[in-house]
């Protein structure tokens, strides 16, 4: 088993699992935020055409989502020149793309909810529009985290796309889900399924302590 872990590359396919999730979540998440937000807030022409852009885009197959990434940052593709092919910022462009209209549809729903009241009750309270859309970020902070959790675990459980754009070389772009598809391929299922169990420790942890600071938070403003 120690000799197949190493054949894969353990250490190194759990550090760019990590870097390909995190920073592709975070990025999806301001994006995802901000035009959802956006949308809210904004009114003109072709808008329920963008949010039903948006909600067509939750049903595509990653797979397909990685092949255009793949024509976009091919040799010959309009971005080649780049060199983000095999990559793990290639593979974080995928998952952007993924990730991002998952992000912006949760909170634009919520948003779209919330909004109104707060919008009264800022104007009441003299706001401004900066201010406003602060009080609307801190109503809504339940559901902004529950759409980042939900980006980091699609993120993070990824297959195709990443496959795609990252060609799984080991010590480079071999993320714990590809390791897992190469193992299953090979018939080496015991291994596979550790590593599925590391995935799932790592994204609870993950999830665990974002909940935890959350928790904090709110205990600081009731204090």
């Amino acid at each position: 088993m120690a000799v197949i872990f190493k054949d894969v590359g353990i250490l190194s396919t759990i550090r760019v699992t990590l870097i390909m999730a995190v920073s592709s979540t975070m990025i999806s998440s301001a994006l995802g935020i901000f035009f959802a937000l956006l949308l809210e807030q904004c009114r003109f022409p072709g808008k329920k055409i963008i949010i039903r852009i948006n909600r067509t885009l939750l049903g595509v197959p990653p797979v397909v989502v990685g092949l255009a990434v793949y024509m976009l940052l091919m040799r010959k593709g309009p971005l080649g020149s780049l060199s983000l092919l095999f990559t793990i910022r290639g593979m974080i462009i995928a998952q952007c793309i993924i990730i991002t209209p998952i992000i912006t549809s949760i909170v634009y729903t919520y948003a779209v909810k919330a909004a109104p009241a707060v919008r009264i009750f800022a104007v009441t309270m003299g706001a401004d529009k900066a201010q406003t859309r602060i009080l609307l970020m801190k109503e809504m902070k339940n559901e902004i985290y529950f759409a980042i959790v939900t980006g980091f675990g699609r993120s993070i459980s990824e297959v195709g796309s990443v496959m795609l754009v990252g060609g799984n070389i080991k010590d480079r772009t071999r993320t714990m889900t590809t390791a897992i598809s190469m193992l299953k391929s090979e018939g080496i299922f015991t291994e596979g399924l550790i590593l599925g169990v590391l995935l799932l420790i790592f994204a609870f942890i993950l999830q665990w302590a974002a909940e935890c600071f959350q928790k904090r938070e709110i205990n600081d403003e009731n204090y």
